[in-house]
């Protein structure tokens, strides 16, 4: 909708990708922060996994459907919009400063879920939120900052894609700077591995915390 309208602005095709993807993720931590933590994102899985709160074999599921959930989405989106079901992108997003761009982009975003939702996990979707928007504009990447995301985007030869070719790259910095983010909370916050359980999701039925939203 954004590249039809724009009429060839770029940046105003940008600044309504970044409103309708910032709206859209507040609404759907929101909606399944209660759930599942809303784990949209396998960097955010690793992270808590990472930390304790996860366990790799619930890593496992949730990455396949974090997968599952992006295709579907683009599938959906191209079916919208009268495009080929899948066209795999011809969008050239590589180099150093595009991997640089996807490490800092992720890199914030798990410094924001780990240090919101430990003072208060009810303002982390909006934060979320907020730095993903941001974040559209301050990297060169346009912030990624999702593996699943990433994958997804290669096939929708549009402009919100990435080659598949360049995927790799991204998968990889988006891992390092989630990684990098979380080991430096677990300095900043000596007590955080003891307490990871409460921090993304609630991973027991006698959880008193289940009823929060987290991120």
């Amino acid at each position: 909708m954004a590249e039809r309208l724009a009429a060839g602005n770029i940046a105003l095709a940008l600044l309504a990708n970044t409103l309708a993807t910032g709206a859209a993720l507040v609404a759907l931590i929101l909606t399944f922060g209660p759930i599942s933590g809303a784990h949209l994102n396998p960097v955010v899985s690793v992270a808590d996994a990472l930390e304790g709160g996860l366990s790799w074999s619930e890593v496992l599921g949730y990455a396949v459907a974090q997968l599952i959930g992006g295709f579907t989405g683009t599938i959906l989106a191209h079916l919208m919009f009268s495009l080929p079901v899948v066209s795999l992108s011809r969008h050239i997003r590589s180099g150093p400063a595009q991997f640089l761009s996807e490490f800092t982009a992720t890199f914030g975003l798990l410094s924001v879920i780990w240090g919101c939702s430990r003072s208060s996990s009810k303002v982390t979707p909006f934060a979320v939120g907020s730095y993903i928007t941001a974040a559209y504009w301050f990297t060169a990447s346009t912030s990624f900052a999702n593996p699943a995301v990433t994958f997804a985007r290669a096939c929708s030869d549009t402009f919100a894609g990435i080659r598949p070719v360049d995927v790799p790259l991204f998968i990889a910095a988006q891992f390092a700077g989630g990684i990098a983010a979380t080991l430096l909370f677990r300095w900043l916050v000596p007590t955080l591995p003891s307490t990871a359980k409460d921090v993304l999701v609630a991973h027991s039925e006698d959880d008193s915390d289940a009823g929060k939203l987290r991120a």
